[in-house]
């Protein structure tokens, strides 16, 4: 999908992913509008002043679990990129339903709103954490998938398209370990799960090119997952504070000792697309033809943390993060 003189709106807008995904929108394809969709008005005049001189961004003030608000924001919307959710696992355990209606009606609103604006093409951001779900955010998300995914079957008869991204920890964005062992370097001491503990990373800009990417080649129901390194939680914390302490206090409530992006039972379904992975609908109603997107997958295959064949060590990520300083 060519983004010239389109109109993007983005939920979740002020986030972290929303103002990388703004910014590289912004300089280097060209839209017509970007909206940015989003709760906080503090952070919306607070992104705004950057932008001062930029013709091309609105500001819309408005939850996803809106769904009146959402019609009217997408009007004329060219794509959504779908970036909005509660995702602080405590935050979804102790308020549940919080998150069944910002993560999945929130997402089902999303649906509603593109079909009536004749919106052509809908993706939304996945985690993880929704594969073999343990905690709520987890499950929410999961949720979110299937009913994005199933999207295509009610706009059948109409041009809109949906899909979902699935990746991992994204290095530096909120709620991230990495901005919490930044804190914890000045006192000496870092806490840390378990140190077996291993995760998928992908930095901010590797996170919105996927986005972007996949737009281009989706053609309605895909999941799609990057290949991306794994890190050693231990790793993290040597690239932050080499010579700090290391306390352990155990996997929180809702943690998993590694992470999933593609499961056996998935990977029957999937393609390999050289640089990701795409997890085709296995209920696709809405299509007469096969995808022909990539090979298969060998069967048994599973995209896990632990056994990821690319690795990021303490060194690989102060190279991705050439500003960050280890703390002694």
């Amino acid at each position: 999908m060519d983004l010239k003189d389109k109109t993007i709106l983005i939920t979740g807008g002020t986030g972290s992913f929303g103002k990388a995904c703004v910014k590289a929108l912004l300089e280097h394809h060209e839209p017509a509008v970007v909206r940015v969709f989003s709760r906080d008005e503090l952070k919306q005049s607070e992104m705004a002043v950057p932008y001062k001189d930029e013709d091309r961004i609105r500001f819309f003030i408005g939850d996803v679990r809106d769904r009146d608000r959402l019609v009217r924001a997408t009007r004329g919307v060219d794509l959504i990129i779908h970036a909005a959710a509660l995702k602080q696992v405590p935050a979804c355990e102790y308020n549940p339903f919080e998150a069944v209606q910002t993560n999945g009606m929130g997402a089902e609103n999303i649906v509603t709103a593109a079909i009536e604006n004749d919106v052509p093409r809908v993706i939304q951001l996945s985690t993880d954490k929704a594969v073999n779900p343990v905690n709520l955010y987890g499950a929410t998300k999961l949720c979110a998938e299937k009913i994005i995914t199933q999207a295509n079957t009610y706009a059948a008869d109409s041009d809109a398209r949906f899909a979902n991204v699935r990746y991992g920890n994204v290095v530096g964005s909120r709620g991230s370990v990495l901005p919490l062992f930044l804190r914890q370097a000045q006192t000496g001491t870092l806490t840390i799960t378990d140190e077996r503990m291993t995760r998928f990373w992908i930095t901010l800009p590797e996170a919105v090119e996927f986005v972007l990417e996949s737009l281009h080649i989706m053609e309605g129901g895909e999941v799609f997952v990057p290949k991306i390194p794994s890190m050693r939680v231990r790793d993290v914390a040597d690239a932050i504070a080499p010579d700090a302490e290391h306390r352990i206090i155990g996997i929180r409530p809702g943690e998993k000792l590694h992470e999933v992006l593609l499961t056996e039972d998935e990977s029957r379904h999937a393609q390999d697309l050289e640089d990701r992975y795409a997890i085709l609908p296995e209920f696709p109603t809405w299509r007469t033809a096969a995808y022909r997107h990539g090979p298969g997958l060998q069967d048994g295959f599973r995209y896990s943390s632990d056994t990821n064949e690319r690795w990021l060590t303490a060194d690989g990520l102060r190279a991705l993060l050439p500003s960050l300083e280890p703390v002694a």
